[in-house]
């Protein structure tokens, strides 16, 4: 019996030293099992691992970056709208938030939070996989988020490997700067520069505690938590003040702060970032085409192209931010009123906006838009018969459209939504500094996301009396004409074969009046079309054509005398260019965009060299400016300089200006009202406005609404007196440097200068002897 008892003892003891074994050999195989699994995790064999130069420079989509003269980023081109920053641009109640709330031993561990790992495990096949900060940025940067369990099982295994070897790496200000850098968002905001620029319009470090928690808060689940949704306004709100409690549980945040903070509404400052808003939008569609030519004629040093969406090159350009703003208000303040006038006196137009054509020509225009169309486009694609696609533009539907006001929802066919449109003024305004070529501010229309066509470069009008300068410099050079001498101003008849004109050309004065003896200042001053008419009979079409090409007019003229009335289509960059050459002394310089043009890592890749010509001397630029000054003396500019506040003045035609320093400038107004001009300079900024509506057949039929003194000029005083208020931009208002050696007169202040009449018949007869 006793014997038997130790038997069964020692059997005991032996099945449990069993057990012991078996326990521990599980437990030596799971370790094994685990270390072995996060070894084939290194090994790649769940899938491709980053090497150590991938660790080191992990590819990202980083945007290119367009940055202003005076360092404002106004642009950016984007598949990701992401754009890094360094540690040092962060502020630290960001940092805090962070840390407190997605990882409090963040500056503990190794990359790898016990704590947080067996909650992982926890939670597989849910969101609640707590990861450090570091697997979320190797999460970030390699991986997407497997659909099912044992997918996500490898993920984390990769994201542990990849989370140590990143602590080896980088330091944990790095690891953090480089983990918000990846975050998406939502909103096109990727990273957290986008982030504080598209829903507080402030750069990261500028921050709030209030507005740090809002987007720490966002890191859960951006979407849920997204502050620009109205319907999610109470869950941010909850989630922000939820970020603030954690700040104080970590001792990051004084409490009797956080009961402040936790009353406070989310207020934002949302700006989203694409590629139809923000500032200088028609310039930035320029400066992408631009581009497209430059990164194939500019390829890496292994021959590849750079990608203007990934590669985070960084764009200086000359626009001037505060200038571009400016100019914009200017735009905006303006053609609110002036647009409202036009819908008014479009009220009994049966037509409307079209003027005095047929049904045929109304017919063209809006078939030929019609087939222009987006929708026509589209349609097409999808392969719709035309008859369908015509039926389409008659069915009304639900849109939004522009107004001044906002765009509105509204019910209306396609087609009636193509009449509305015609009826918009746009304008194209551009401004340099002349002596450097810098372009300083480029407005192209009135709102890019409805209207694409930048009426600054690929729009050319018909310049009207903007032109007559370039006629009068030709008879200052080849006559040797000043602004002093005197000319008839009576009917005038080119004959039939003057200048290969087919039959006699005999203007009129848009007064229709005549005015005798005056001054070639006071003819341009008034923009006189006989005075035109003779200077252009006596030197010729050939020559005024010659001079406009010297002044960097590309466009083809033909030799004719009817455009020494403006009867030639330029765009307004060719104009500011030339006008611009008799500010800067007759030199010539091309408009300068970009300044230059650097890679991710500051490598600077393009830098710009003026081009530069001389055109006219020194002494005939400036009689031209003498002669500019006086339209806004005395002439159709003078509402810039008048005090007066009167009748005449209105909220459309403009208020009085009251600059008083020196302003060359010209009005220009072409046949029917159709284009509106006003070129004007100061010696260190020239700005050339145009204004009119998309189609020359719609129009003011008053000349009290649809001259160029009306419609544009009181953009460039709008723009002029906001650039004055800021003092920072050192816009001069100092007068024209006068040429030490001036053999042209150019002091006349009389109408009329009667003992330079004799003279002025010489010099014409003169030059007849020898043409």
């Amino acid at each position: 019996m006793a014997a038997t008892k130790k038997t069964n003892k020692a059997k005991g003891t032996t099945g449990f030293w069993k057990y012991i074994k078996i326990f521990w050999g599980i437990v030596l195989l799971g370790f094994v099992s685990v270390v072995l699994f996060f070894l084939m995790a290194s090994w790649g064999a769940f899938g491709k691992m980053p090497t150590f130069e991938e660790l080191e420079n992990p590819e990202s989509n980083v945007a290119t970056q367009v940055i202003s003269a005076d360092g404002v980023t106004i642009g950016k081109f984007y598949l990701e709208n992401r754009t890094p920053v360094k540690y040092s641009d962060l502020p630290q109640n960001l940092v805090d938030a962070l840390v407190a709330t997605e990882d409090e031993r963040f500056f503990e561990h190794s990359g790898i939070d016990a704590r947080g790992t067996l909650r992982a495990f926890a939670n597989f096949g849910t969101d609640g996989g707590a990861s450090t900060i570091t697997q979320q940025l190797a999460k970030n940067l390699f991986h997407k988020r497997p659909s099912n369990l044992w997918g996500r099982i490898k993920q984390k295994a990769k994201e542990w490997v990849i989370a140590t070897r990143l602590e080896r790496q980088y330091t944990k200000q790095e690891i953090i700067a480089m983990y918000l850098n990846t975050v998406d968002f939502v909103n096109q905001a990727v990273g957290i520069r986008s982030a504080a620029k598209t829903y507080f319009n402030k750069e990261p470090k500028d921050l709030t505690v209030e507005e740090s928690a809002v987007i720490v808060g966002m890191l859960k689940n951006p979407s849920l938590y997204n502050p620009a949704r109205k319907s999610r306004e109470e869950i941010v709100f909850n989630r922000r003040n939820t970020v603030l409690g954690q700040m104080v549980k970590n001792g990051v945040l004084k409490p009797e702060l956080k009961q402040e903070l936790v009353k406070k509404p989310v207020k934002l400052d949302f700006n989203p970032e694409n590629h139809n808003e923000g500032i200088a939008t028609y310039f930035r569609e320029y400066l992408r085409e631009f581009m497209k030519t430059w990164t194939k004629e500019n390829p890496k040093s292994d021959g590849k192209e750079y990608n203007l969406y990934r590669d985070g090159l960084k764009i200086y350009v000359t626009i001037d931010s505060r200038m571009q703003e400016y100019a914009e208000q200017a735009v905006t303040e303006h053609l609110s009123n002036l647009q409202e006038e036009f819908f008014i006196k479009q009220e009994k137009n049966k037509n409307a906006p079209f003027v005095n054509i047929s049904k045929q020509e109304t017919e063209r225009i809006l078939d030929r838009a019609m087939k222009n169309s987006d929708r026509w486009r589209i349609m097409k694609n999808l392969g719709k018969s035309e008859d369908e696609i015509v039926k389409s533009f008659d069915v009304k539907t639900e849109m939004k459209v522009f107004t001044w006001q906002g765009d509105k929802d509204t019910i209306m066919t396609p087609m009636d939504s193509i009449r509305y449109y015609k009826h918009f003024l746009q304008t194209g305004v551009m401004s340099m500094n002349p002596q450097s070529g810098h372009v300083k501010a480029w407005v192209g229309g009135i709102n890019h996301k409805h209207f694409k066509y930048d009426h600054v470069k690929q729009g050319a009008r018909q310049v009207g009396s903007t032109f007559k300068p370039f006629l009068y410099a030709t008879a200052i050079e080849q006559l040797r004409f000043s602004p002093c001498d005197s000319i008839l101003d009576a009917s005038y008849t080119i004959a039939k074969g003057r200048h290969d004109l087919e039959r006699p050309w005999t203007p009129k004065n848009s007064n229709g009046k005549f005015e005798g003896m005056v001054t070639m200042k006071y003819a341009l001053a008034h923009s006189i079309n006989t005075v035109s008419a003779k200077l252009i009979d006596s030197v010729g079409p050939k020559a005024v054509v010659d001079l406009a090409h010297r002044l960097g007019v590309t466009a083809n003229i033909d030799e004719q005398p009817a455009i020494a009335l403006g009867a030639v289509e330029l765009t307004v960059q060719e104009m500011v260019a030339a006008y611009s050459t008799f500010a800067n002394k007759g030199m010539y310089i091309k408009p300068i965009v970009i300044t230059r043009i650097e890679d991710k890592n500051g490598i600077e890749l393009y830098h710009s060299i003026p081009q530069t010509k001389e055109v006219v001397n020194k002494e005939i630029a400036y009689a031209v400016i003498k002669l500019l000054q006086g339209v806004t003396d005395s002439g159709s500019g003078y509402r810039l300089k008048s005090t007066w506040k009167g009748r005449g003045y209105n909220r459309v035609t403009g208020h009085p200006y009251k600059l008083t320093n020196p302003i060359a400038g010209k009005t220009g107004t072409t046949q029917n009202q159709s284009d509106g001009w006003f070129m004007g300079m100061v010696p260190n900024l020239a700005t050339g406005v145009w204004v009119g509506n998309e189609d020359r057949s719609a129009h003011f039929r008053s000349i009290t609404y649809g001259q160029g003194a009306t419609m544009a000029l009181p953009i460039w005083g709008m723009y002029m007196k906001k650039c004055y208020a800021d003092e920072s931009l050192q816009v001069s208002k100092e007068e024209f440097e006068r040429p030490e050696e001036l053999s042209i007169r150019v002091d006349c202040n009389r109408k009329v200068e009667k003992d330079s009449l004799d003279l002025q018949n010489e010099k014409i007869d003169e030059y007849f002897t020898t043409f």
